[in-house]
């Protein structure tokens, strides 16, 4: 047996364009992230940033393995979407009738389908899912009755 042989090749290695969609997630998932920080949530920079980074890690540690699986492709992200769905469903507080922690809930949602769509090649998609996001944070937060009586949610 060669030593050479239990070294992985790493020639065939492609760090920089993996990291630089590492990166583009992570960016796109940091200005959500920076929105629920802001407003003092349960998730914020550091949680939304791994999420998107994640999503778009497991897309590109299994490319290789799945380029010619379709189903393959789709039973991954099956699983990461099942997955972030868990995560969010741990930022959603019920207590004395009210409910918190669903936009937060369905940010991460939406910030792993940033991830998944970094990953897969689709920046465009991913850029439009980081500004409705963004945009639903920012500006229609704006729109929510303040105030004890005020409905959550």
């Amino acid at each position: 047996m060669n030593p050479q042989d239990l070294v992985p090749a790493v020639s065939g290695l492609a760090f920089l364009p993996h990291l630089r969609d590492l990166g583009i997630a992570y960016i796109l998932a940091f200005v959500i992230g920076w929105n629920r920080e802001r407003e003092d949530r349960s998730a914020g920079l550091r949680t939304f940033p791994l999420v998107a980074v994640a999503a778009c890690g497991f897309i590109q540690a299994t490319e290789g393995v799945i380029r010619s699986e379709p189903e393959a492709l789709a039973r991954i992200a099956e699983g990461i979407i099942t997955g972030i769905g868990f995560i969010g469903g741990g930022a959603i507080l019920k207590g004395g009738g009210e409910v918190h922690g669903t936009a937060t809930a369905a940010s991460l949602w939406a910030t792993g389908a940033i991830g998944l769509g970094v990953g897969l090649g689709a920046y465009d998609v991913a850029v439009a899912i980081c500004a409705f996001t963004t945009l639903t944070l920012y500006v229609l937060s704006r729109f929510k009755p303040k105030g004890p009586d005020a409905p959550q949610g």
